[in-house]
């Protein structure tokens, strides 16, 4: 469901004020947040950030195609390995036709 217009995107002020601190500052460090849910402003593109994703911590660096997104959707908490050398194999031999003697 989608937040209503009337209260605006959400974002923490921890992040907000640590955004404004990186603009003045001439060093670009990049930002630590373990806010998933928080919002892309403008104001942050060309922000480098470390997003949390349950394990360590992921670089972005925001663009203006990210504005109105959250930042866990670039940030995956999950880790896709395939599958099993089992399954594979068993692919391969259905695939090869049977050997004539």
């Amino acid at each position: 469901m989608a937040r209503s217009i009337w209260k605006g995107p959400f974002v923490e002020e921890s992040l907000i004020k640590k955004v404004e601190r990186e603009k003045t500052n001439p060093g670009k460090k990049p930002i630590k947040t373990w806010s998933r849910k928080s919002t892309i402003l403008p104001d942050f593109v060309g922000v480098s950030f470390l997003i949390y994703n349950g394990k360590k911590f992921i670089p972005i660096t925001v663009s203006e195609d990210m504005v109105g997104h959250k930042f866990g959707e670039f940030a995956p908490t999950r880790q896709f390995f395939g599958h099993t050398p089992a399954d594979k194999k068993a692919k391969e031999t259905e695939a090869k036709p049977p050997e004539k003697k």
